[in-house]
């Protein structure tokens, strides 16, 4: 008996160590996405919206250990189309709202940027990402844009299903329609002789 009762409590030692380390590693994890300004020009009459034409400058890095895994430096800047999909969630959501010449620190929860996949080898799993970004212009989406970014593509997801029930609909009537049958082709034969 006494023997068990020491098993159990090694075992529930062991288990509030590991929750303890799992705690304190849970202290250095980024739940959500933090958007600090470093500069901010003093007009700032347009801000961008979904929509809108982005070139923007970026450093990104490791959170954890700084270690620089991207940067549009040395090369064009990077064109976003905020809604898009054309960087990770986490950045993109960090554009929303900036304007021209603004410059942001970003910080990324794993689930907004690489996720549990992580991007080998560069980007680790589940980490944590640091972008400083700079605005270097701003192009507004048109109302003809907006338009089409918003309204197209529920048009087209109401046109697919009435697409569908047509084409259902003709196959249906096309699968019940009066065929001549054997007996029918049978008679016009005798007939002709």
């Amino acid at each position: 008996m006494k023997a068990k009762t020491g098993v159990i409590l090694v075992l529930f030692a062991a288990f509030v160590n590991v929750a303890a380390q799992d705690a304190e590693a849970g202290q250095n994890v980024v739940e959500e996405l933090f958007v600090e300004t470093l500069v901010k020009p003093e007009t700032c009459s347009i801000m961008s919206e979904t929509g809108d034409t982005l070139e923007i400058h970026y450093t990104g890095k490791l959170l954890a250990d700084g270690k620089v895994i991207d940067s549009s430096l040395s090369r064009d800047p990077l064109v976003v189309v905020l809604g898009k999909r054309t960087v990770i969630p986490g950045l993109e959501q960090s554009l929303v709202g900036v304007c021209e010449g603004q410059k942001i620190k970003t910080t990324i929860p794993p689930h907004l940027a690489y996720g549990k996949r992580g991007y080998p080898p560069t980007i680790p799993a589940d980490a944590a990402l640091e972008f400083e970004v700079e605005v270097m212009s701003l192009i507004q989406a048109t109302p003809w844009q907006k338009i089409v970014n918003d309204v197209f593509p529920l048009v087209c997801l109401g046109l697919v299903p009435t697409l569908l029930g047509m084409v259902g609909l003709y196959l249906y009537n096309k699968a019940n329609a009066q065929r001549p049958g054997k007996k029918k082709a049978k008679d016009k034969k005798s007939k002709k002789k």
